[in-house]
């Protein structure tokens, strides 16, 4: 576990980092829904991005911690993190669930940069959130599986060379438990698109490059396998919880970014003659904002910290993503408000960090969803759906 001193030296370390990248660079990005190539290979080259592979694989061994420290700072500069991001969560499945052999063949590779792991394939459009419900299924044939079935808002697959897939394995009614009959694989996207998978770029709100995907015949090695099938819905939880910690940990930096954007032209705006920073009714929301932001990462590095222990943090990844998303997004509104009328110009900055704020309420869970979840397994309460 790094020390305090450690901690700080990473978060100034990508800080520096992130400077050579202006806003204006993530302006242009938005503009033009262009990906932050030469941002990702920067950030992969420097180790931020392979912190949790172990260091026999050439990463730098280190934890979720860590990884949530990067992923404040990268949002706390003004990037865009969900262009980078899941190569670390996703890493939280392949980790703890993949065999020997896939990790002596993959991990170097993604450590040096010769391969991108930063895509998640699970949501599907009938059945969002409801993962055990989820209708692509995987048959086995020989050294096969045989895919078939649609995925949606999946990201940064068109810049990623693997994804990790969750299909069926055995149909739902025949399981004993809703969680049973699901597997994982890790697919190897240069062999796969335009041989049975088909990728179709979504039109949305924020740069996310998610897309739909269509599987028709899509054939992956066995060997692809991760974990045991039948098993697979254990697998992609500790890659949800990472998900989870290392989303809340960004929607810390995004709520720093604006109450840091906030405070500092409060103090400097002039109106009535006066900084608008000395107005009660300017300064309290934000303040309001800096405390509960704050109170947010605690619950961070808790489930970071449990994480890294290998203790059960589903419930504190949970609250922490929830709390953090919260927020950020009254941190972006009250941003919004102090700016004025010039918090709409792109030129500041603030109206795109608060379209990208505004995804962590919805994704990759919803609020609602959490609450539920608290409820039923924290509180012991009826389910409630």
């Amino acid at each position: 576990m790094s020390t305090a001193s450690d901690l700080g030296s990473i978060r100034e370390s990508v800080k520096q980092l992130c400077e050579s990248y202006g806003e204006d660079y993530w302006l242009e990005l938005d503009r033009t829904r262009g990906f932050p190539t030469a941002f990702v290979k920067e950030l992969t080259d420097s180790g931020f991005l392979t912190v949790l592979i172990p260091e026999e694989y050439g990463g730098a061994g280190l934890g979720v911690m860590e990884a949530s420290v990067v992923m404040e700072q990268v949002c706390r500069s003004g990037a865009h993190a969900g262009a980078c991001h899941a190569q670390m969560y996703v890493m939280g499945s392949v980790l703890r669930h993949g065999s020997e052999a896939q990790k002596q063949y993959y991990l170097p590779k993604i450590a040096a940069g010769e391969l991108r792991l930063q895509s998640f394939g699970v949501t599907e459009p009938t059945t969002g959130t409801d993962t055990t419900s989820l209708k692509t299924f995987a048959r086995r044939d020989g050294d096969d599986y045989v895919v078939n079935g649609q995925k949606v808002w999946i990201s940064r697959i068109e810049h990623s060379d693997l994804m990790v897939l969750l299909a069926r394995t055995t149909p739902k009614e025949q399981t004993k438990k809703k969680t049973e009959g699901l597997s994982a694989f890790i697919v190897d996207l240069g062999t796969a698109v335009n041989n049975g998978l088909t990728i179709k770029p979504i039109e949305s709100m924020i740069n996310h490059h998610s897309c739909e995907l269509f599987f028709d015949d899509l054939r992956i090695p066995a060997e692809n396998l991760l974990g045991k099938e039948g098993e697979g819905f254990k697998v992609i939880l500790d890659g949800m919880n990472a998900e989870r910690i290392l989303i809340a940990a960004e929607c810390v930096g995004d709520g720093r970014y604006f109450v840091d954007k906030a405070s500092k032209y409060a103090s400097e705006r002039e109106v009535f003659g006066r900084p608008i920073g000395m107005n009660q009714g300017v300064q309290f929301p934000i303040a309001r904002c800096y405390a509960d932001i704050e109170a947010a990462w605690l619950m961070v590095e808790k489930a970071a910290k449990m994480f890294d222990e290998g203790l059960a943090c589903g419930a504190e990844a949970n609250m922490a993503k929830m709390l953090a998303s919260e927020a950020s997004w009254r941190a972006g509104d009250v941003c919004m408000q102090t700016f004025g009328g010039f918090a709409f110009a792109k030129e500041y900055h603030i109206e795109r960090k608060f379209r990208e704020t505004r995804l962590y309420q919805i994704a990759p869970i919803s609020t609602n969803l959490i609450l539920s979840f608290v409820a039923e397994h924290v509180l012991k309460m009826p389910r409630s759906f």
